[in-house]
């Protein structure tokens, strides 16, 4: 059985905590992993379970492959998509990249989803697979506990084993009436975005019931070129894809869907008030994550970031500090949250894209200060990462350690820096930062010079391939 991780979510839902550089799944949202990391865990978890393969973006494939070493997953495969185009391309160049060994069993599972029975995950799959090895095409239906409107909901059909059922029919996102009537007949079943399904099969369904998408998405995978672990789709043929789901292109045409009825302790956490549902609470229904003093405060949750967080007097609120913003909603509206980031979009606002930090293959920075003639940084480098070799014409540097040990490569002469301790680099000398620790390197970076812009950047050497400019 091979995993396929799918990772192309935003998580708008979620902003400002999520954003389109740093999504939901890279975020450590439920406990001190990430998501996707989390996920990874599950299927590592299972006993019939190969390396996995994880369909993401170009853009978050460097995050990803850090968490990946750091974690122990380093055997994954990464298939990068030029274009996001849904969920059914995505799992069909995974099943082409799957056969090409053998025409194994796909567990598809989204990146963002948390599972805390992960003994009756485990078990569910069993009973998938044995269906999915008949032929069928199995899909998890969580046992509902509410009148839920945010999740489509699966008909359950006749048996096919104790424990799978034929589907009789998809239903999409439902009103509160409709759902309340859902829950009460005890005849259907949340739909959770997670499948198993023998690869060919998957590929013959999709051919028989979306022609289109079989044929651009077997030319992306043919034409695809291999970068390491990193498997880049042929740009034109992928990008012609129909953008569709698995649901629709699929599962809701064939005769052949089933469901294993379960409840793992399943949330696509696709709002705050989704990450409020499932986590631990005081005695007053708060949860509180951070620096946070709260007065006359009730069922609420409460996020800080970098600084404090006080509330008085609120009930039912979400409150989400970041770098550069602030949400604050009610807990029914969480929603809705969706609205301001439509709007951000609308106005080209940063905000949408990231906190101020940008990623790197060594780690991260962040913008303290800038202005005319000069730029204050704040970077963090990831444990044995290092920059490029580099040299700047149009600027000093200096480099304050904070946190952790650094080596600096500066005129051919390589220095140990312990914290406290800083240096200065000239205009026009070439140097190098690197971390030879096992925990983040923190470094306070100033610049000084009439260019401190990503452009000001001669490279000599970089293990990432980059040349001149940006980081």
């Amino acid at each position: 059985m091979v995993p396929v991780v799918l990772s192309g979510g935003s998580g708008s839902r979620l902003w400002p905590a999520s954003r389109l550089a740093q999504p939901k799944q890279l975020l450590p949202l439920v406990d001190e992993r990430s998501m996707m990391l989390a996920t990874l865990d599950r299927t590592a978890a299972l006993d019939t379970a190969a390396s996995p393969i994880i369909v993401t973006n170009e853009d978050h494939a460097d995050a990803i492959i850090r968490e990946m070493v750091a974690s122990g997953h380093s055997d994954a495969l990464l298939i990068l998509e030029p274009v996001g185009r849904n969920t059914a391309p995505a799992v069909a160049v995974a099943a082409h990249e799957a056969m090409a060994q053998d025409d194994p069993l796909l567990l598809i599972l989204p990146a963002d989803h948390t599972i805390t029975d992960e003994s009756t995950f485990r078990d569910a799959v069993g009973f998938a697979a044995d269906a999915a090895t008949a032929g069928y095409l199995v899909t998890f239906g969580i046992t509902p506990s509410s009148p839920e409107t945010g999740y489509g909901y699966i008909r359950i059909g006749s048996e096919i084993t104790s424990a799978v059922n034929r589907v009789t029919e998809f239903r999409e996102k439902p009103d509160l009436e409709t759902a309340t009537r859902y829950l009460e007949s005890g005849g259907y079943l949340w739909n959770s975005g997670m499948f198993l399904i023998r690869a060919s099969t998957y590929i013959e369904e999709l051919e028989a019931h979306a022609p289109d998408i079989a044929a651009c998405s077997a030319a992306a995978h043919a034409g695809a070129t291999m970068e390491g672990n990193k498997l880049h789709l042929h740009t034109e043929s992928f990008t012609k894809c129909r953008s569709d789901s698995i649901d629709y292109a699929v599962m809701e045409q064939t005769s052949m869907a089933a469901v294993v009825p379960t409840d793992p302790g399943w949330s696509d956490i696709g709002s705050w008030a989704s990450l409020w549902d499932i986590a631990d609470k005081d005695a007053k229904g708060n949860v509180l994550l951070g620096d946070v003093i709260s007065v006359g405060t009730s069922n609420s949750y409460v996020r800080a970031s970098d600084r404090l967080v006080a509330t008085v007097g609120v009930e039912d609120m979400i409150v989400v500090d970041t770098s550069d913003a602030v949400l604050i909603a009610h807990r029914e509206g969480a929603q809705n949250v969706k609205i301001i980031v439509d709007r951000l979009k609308k106005e080209n606002r940063p905000e949408v894209v990231s906190d101020g930090s940008e990623r790197r293959p060594w780690g991260r920075f962040t913008t303290i200060d800038s202005g005319q003639g000069y730029r204050v940084l704040h970077l963090w480098l990831d444990p044995g990462t290092r920059t490029s070799t580099r040299q700047h014409q149009h600027r000093s540097q200096n480099y304050l350690v904070v946190d952790g040990v650094a080596h600096i490569t500066t005129g051919g002469t390589r220095r140990l820096l312990q914290p406290r301790e800083s240096v200065y680099i000239p205009p026009g000398e070439i140097h190098r930062l690197e971390n030879p620790g096992d925990d983040i390197l923190e470094v306070i970076e100033v610049d000084v010079g009439s260019d401190v812009g990503e452009d000001d950047i001669r490279r000599f050497m970089d293990a990432n391939g980059r040349t001149e400019g940006r980081g």
